[in-house]
């Protein structure tokens, strides 16, 4: 399999990316593979993130038509989906304005997912799931390729989770540590100097929607059967940790793995692959055990073929430095109880635990995830 398609993508769109948002490698790299796969990305954290600038400019640079909402409470089907066409209403037929909107996306970016009522939620379940929208006798059948959806929460009833199932992927966008502020800030300053996206409009060879048709077509074709065997005892050992990994959710993790293949220029999937399970958890407590767990199922299968960069640990962890992290945040919750911001502490405390998992040495890691357990357990 040529490598070609990948290669232009990573030229075009996720190293110009990297390039220009510091610290945010590993969710570039996760709406690519999303796109490739044809699957939805759910993003969380706080605001200020950059989450929409970064699936906005990838958007660009791959040339794909895109659609951007920010929900609340109060939104209406109209304001996705279009409105209804007066004039075809006067002759007695309701036909849906859809031009800009949702259903003539490619990419669509939903900000505070978790404000959808209960009207548009019944719409995005067939729209993620089906790729079709349908109003009253009309049937649009949509040429989304994938959906990308952020939230400072998650969901907490029945309806909403069915709606967090149809995003494949999940990642935990962090406030970027204090080391890389002035990087931040230099990138930042960039941006807003030059609001130019990453990809440029007069580059023949940028990727197209229909050049990552094509990649969600090799995708198919990439043989997987010499993982079937690890991912199985994968996915038994992904649920032991609590995660729901439904049946349907577990096989269409193979288009993500498949789709790591072709970005690796490989018709044939293999261990490294795998990375891509780190990203399917329920509740970010389980952010950290998943990332141990796919690293040592990658380390055991041994040496891999043209492996993805991603089946690498993302960073060595200062076990040091986290341990004093941990001191500072006990020292607050102490001395200063009433005028600590908890739940700032708390995201802190959380993203400690997280780092403290790809701790190498067995019993520090055992002692800083403790110690932070029990931090959290006091903040509620």
């Amino acid at each position: 399999m040529s490598d070609a398609p990948a290669d232009s993508l990573r030229r075009h769109a996720t190293d110009r990316l990297k390039a220009r948002f510091v610290g945010r490698d590993e969710v570039v790299d996760l709406i690519a593979i999303a796109a490739v796969a044809g699957e939805h990305l759910f993003l969380f954290g706080p605001p200020g993130t950059a989450k929409s600038l970064l699936v906005r400019e990838f958007a660009g640079a791959v040339r794909c038509r895109y659609f951007e909402y920010l929900l609340t409470r109060f939104s209406e089907p109209t304001e996705l989906f279009g409105p209804v066409d007066i004039a075809r209403l006067r002759e007695g037929v309701v036909a849906t304005v859809t031009t800009g909107m949702l259903p003539e996306a490619e990419f669509a970016f939903l900000d505070e997912l978790f404000n959808a009522n209960s009207a548009i939620l019944n719409n995005l379940l067939t729209v993620l799931n089906e790729r079709v929208y349908r109003r009253g006798a009309e049937t649009h059948r949509l040429p989304l390729i994938s959906a990308f959806a952020a939230s400072n929460r998650l969901p907490e009833d029945d309806a909403l989770q069915a709606l967090f199932d149809r995003f494949l992927l999940r990642f935990k966008v962090d406030v970027l540590p204090r080391p890389q502020l002035p990087a931040l800030l230099a990138a930042g300053w960039a941006i807003e100097r030059n609001a130019k996206p990453a990809g440029t409009g007069d580059d023949d060879e940028a990727v197209t929607a229909a050049d990552l048709r094509a990649m969600a077509q090799r995708a198919k074709e990439v043989d997987v059967t010499g993982v079937l065997g690890t991912y199985a005892e994968a996915v038994e050992k992904v649920r032991d940790l609590g995660v729901a990994l439904t049946d349907r959710r577990a096989v269409k993790v193979l288009k993500l793995i498949a789709a790591s293949a072709v970005m690796c220029g490989r018709a044939v999937a293999n261990a490294s692959d795998l990375w891509v399970l780190r990203y399917v958890w329920d509740r970010t407590e389980q952010i950290g055990p998943l990332g141990s767990l796919v690293s040592g199922l990658i380390d055991r299968a041994g040496a891999a073929p043209d492996p993805h960069p991603r089946a690498r640990p993302p960073e060595v962890v200062d076990a040091d430095a986290l341990a004093g992290e941990l001191a500072d945040a006990e020292r607050s919750l102490a001395d200063r109880p009433r005028l600590v911001d908890l739940a700032r502490l708390r995201e802190r405390v959380q993203a400690a635990a997280d780092r403290a998992a790809w701790v190498t040495d067995a019993a520090s890691r055992r002692h800083l995830l403790t110690r932070a357990g029990d931090i959290l357990e006091q903040l509620g």
